[in-house]
C-alpha cells in the first residue's frame, strides 16, 4: 500500500516537472516550450542586416533551436 502511494506521487511530480507549456512569441514566429526544469525554443525572428558597401537594410530571419536545462543553455544553433 505504501509503495503504491510513493509510486503515484513520483509519477505526478515527474509529470509536473516535465510537461511543457507552449508559448507563441510575436517576433516573427518563435515558439517556446517551457517546463519547470527545461525550455526549448524554436526560434524564427526577423532581423535587419546592413550591408556596409551599399548601405542597404536587408530583412533576414534568424532560425534555429535553443535548449536550456535548469537555466543553463545546453544547445544553440540559431543562425
Amino acid at each position: 500500500m505504501k509503495k503504491k502511494i510513493i509510486i503515484v506521487l513520483v509519477v505526478i511530480i515527474l509529470l509536473v516537472l516535465l510537461f511543457p507549456i507552449r508559448n507563441q512569441l510575436k517576433d516573427g514566429g518563435t515558439v517556446e516550450y517551457k517546463a519547470l526544469i527545461y525550455k526549448i525554443s524554436k526560434v524564427k525572428r526577423l532581423t535587419i542586416e546592413e550591408k556596409k558597401l551599399e548601405d542597404l537594410k536587408i530583412k533576414k530571419y534568424e532560425q534555429g533551436i535553443i535548449i536550456e536545462i535548469l537555466g543553463f543553455e545546453v544547445y544553440n544553433n540559431v543562425e
